[in-house]
């Protein structure tokens, strides 16, 4: 073990000179100089003051305008709801902690941020990838005469929140634990000792990371060789879903498939050696997806994006005819086979 493990806690480090000290009552500065935890500070405080009022946005645009009703809107917004809970719940303890350099509230600190990060993932990688199993049905057709419906929208968003809890929960309950990650400023699962719940971490993996990363990939690949090479999608308004299912799947994977890789790395090498930056960093950039998902679907989004300039100025959308000339100039770029 190349490393120190106490009570509920491992730290990165080898206590070869007695400096390690448990991170709920210590600060942890003997692993990363105080600028380190200052400039995490610093990024999850921005993380903070901008993924809160624009998750916000998202989630009271999407319920205030029936047009929006559509299951990639749902999904969306469920996602927005999902970054809402990591934002209010995770980002406040890690500003803190960083601040502190450890985890001055004690283990409740860990476990909070780690579930409330961890139900986020969950909700929003399943989301994900309902959006492109959606825009897989409805673009390649494998289910002719099936329709998504707004039951069918609502059914899916208890289902991603059904198995958020499935994998978030039992932690709380023994089964698995939420300790200090890195620099010990960052809660998450215990993927480091062999002390930990091997068969749930297996089922965790299995199940709630690589099977909706690959249903994905797979999706997303089909849309692109249909897109390419037929005329399934007929108007602008499909090929602009389309595209935004393609990009959220794809912004998505870029944020937290290195969380994923190196979490999934720890898990199949426990006992080797990696320094406390080795697992900060890539925490800390999954946690950017709270901001830029809704920047994207507005931006990607000619509905929604004139839905919110519309809340925004109180029922006007000054921007609405500037909107529907661009919009009748736009064609989809999808051209007869």
């Amino acid at each position: 073990m190349n490393g120190t493990e106490g009570p509920d806690f491992y730290i990165p480090w080898l206590n070869t000179t007695g400096v390690v000290r448990s991170p709920y009552e210590y600060p942890q500065f003997y692993m990363a100089s105080p600028a380190a935890y200052s400039i995490s500070a610093a990024y999850m405080l921005f993380l903070f003051v901008v993924g809160l009022p624009v998750n916000i946005v998202t989630v009271l645009v999407t319920l205030q305008h029936k047009k929006l009703r559509s299951h990639i809107h749902y999904m969306q917004a469920n996602v927005a709801v999902a970054n809402l809970f990591m934002v209010i719940g995770a980002f406040p303890t890690t500003i803190y902690s960083s601040m502190c350099g450890y985890f001055a509230i004690g283990r409740l600190g860990a476990i909070f941020e780690g579930f409330f990060c961890f139900i986020c993932i969950i909700v929003s990688i399943w989301s994900v990838a309902l959006m492109a199993i959606e825009r897989f049905v409805v673009v390649c057709r494998p289910l002719s005469n099936f329709r998504f419906g707004e039951n069918f929208s609502v059914m899916a968003v208890c289902f991603t929140w059904g198995m958020g809890c499935i994998a978030s929960v039992p932690p709380l309950f023994g089964v698995a634990r939420y300790i200090g990650e890195g620099m010990q400023n960052i809660g998450g699962l215990d993927y480091y000792t062999r002390s930990t719940n091997e068969p749930y971490l297996m089922y965790l993996f299995s199940c709630h990371i690589w099977t909706p990363v690959i249903i994905m990939v797979f999706c997303s690949v089909c849309l692109l060789c249909t897109v390419k090479e037929s005329e399934t999608i007929q108007g602008r308004s499909e090929w602009e879903t389309t595209r935004l299912a393609v990009i959220m799947v794809i912004t998505f994977l870029v944020s937290i498939l290195p969380y994923a890789f190196t979490a999934w790395w720890l898990f199949t090498h426990r006992g080797a050696e990696y320094g406390p930056i080795f697992m900060t960093v890539p925490s800390l950039y999954a946690k950017s997806y709270a901001i830029y998902n809704p920047i994207f679907y507005f931006w990607m989004n000619n509905h929604f994006r004139q839905c919110t300039i519309s809340t925004l100025c109180c029922g006007k959308n000054p921007m609405g005819e500037e909107e529907r000339s661009t919009s009748g100039r736009i064609h989809s770029s999808v051209s007869p086979a």
